[in-house]
């Protein structure tokens, strides 16, 4: 299974956003007598409203069985979402409630006296003022589940942004500053192996020098800005006047590796000629 591109996932939020956008005006501008005509002109902004919902479940779910649930300031997003499922199944029942006010066409019941006239205009005027609050609470949660996508793609986009810029700033605080000259010089030297930390006599007083395999010059100074910066160590096991080995750290081969040439590319071995093959052949 591939990953979740997040990125995706936000601009699908959006494009449903839109969908979402597109269906307040609608539902509140339908024209419609009550009866047959209201049932043809409100069924499809229900089917509609539906299949947005559904669409809704599946984002919802894709995100919450994804990495993403680890990123901080998911647990927002996913909230977000589920209210939005709610919104938009809430408009959905409102635009079913709106088709049960509707007063539909029909013949009474054998024995029963025939619906008048009067009776249907009378039906006509109870169902129109409840079936547009309806409407008009349908078009309400239509509204908000179309601001919702909108905030939590942004929200998702943020998300990654801020983990992105975390990581970077992680980056840079376990790198530290850049070498200086000097400062790789010596890690290079180290970095081959068999450098030691010395202490030796000299006029009565105790001198601290670090030797390298290649006989490269690190003032202890140099060493000291390593150390600090947790690039190399020196086995403290060791007595000073015997030497103490000096080992580069993972930290200090991370240091190295951007200033390290890349390597040579292989050499293609030159075509043999069709006439020296066929003179091997022959062989």
């Amino acid at each position: 299974m591939s990953p979740l591109n997040l990125t995706e996932q936000a601009q699908q939020l959006r494009d449903l956003a839109k969908q979402f956008e597109a269906l307040p005006d609608r539902v509140r501008g339908v024209s419609y007598t009550p009866g047959t005509d209201a049932l043809r002109q409100i069924g499809p902004l229900l089917l509609t409203t539906q299949d947005l919902t559904a669409t809704l479940l599946v984002r919802l779910g894709a995100l919450a069985n994804s990495p993403y649930t680890r990123t901080p300031g998911s647990h927002a997003s996913l909230e977000c979402l589920s209210s939005l499922v709610l919104a938009s199944t809430l408009a959905g029942n409102d635009l079913a409630r709106a088709l049960h006010a509707n007063p539909l066409e029909g013949a009474a019941f054998p024995g029963y006296p025939p619906y008048s006239e009067s009776d249907r205009v009378a039906r006509h005027a109870t169902a129109i003022p409840r079936m547009t609050g309806h409407l008009n609470d349908a078009a309400h949660q239509l509204d908000l589940s179309a601001t919702g996508c909108h905030y939590v793609a942004t929200g998702i986009t943020s998300d990654l942004a801020d983990t992105q810029a975390n990581q970077v700033k992680s980056a840079q605080q376990t790198t530290g500053p850049a070498l200086s000259p000097a400062q790789y010089d010596a890690l290079k030297a180290l970095s081959a192996g068999e450098g030691k930390l010395y202490e030796s006599p000299r006029r009565g007083l105790g001198v601290t020098r670090v030797v390298t395999a290649d006989g490269t010059r690190v003032s202890i100074a140099t060493f000291r800005a390593l150390v600090k910066r947790r690039l190399v160590t020196a086995d403290t096991s060791t007595s000073l006047w015997h030497g103490q080995k000096i080992t580069v750290t993972g930290d200090g081969q991370r240091a190295l590796a951007p200033h390290r040439p890349a390597a040579a590319p292989a050499a293609v071995a030159a075509p043999v000629p069709a006439a020296s093959c066929a003179q091997k052949a022959r062989r």
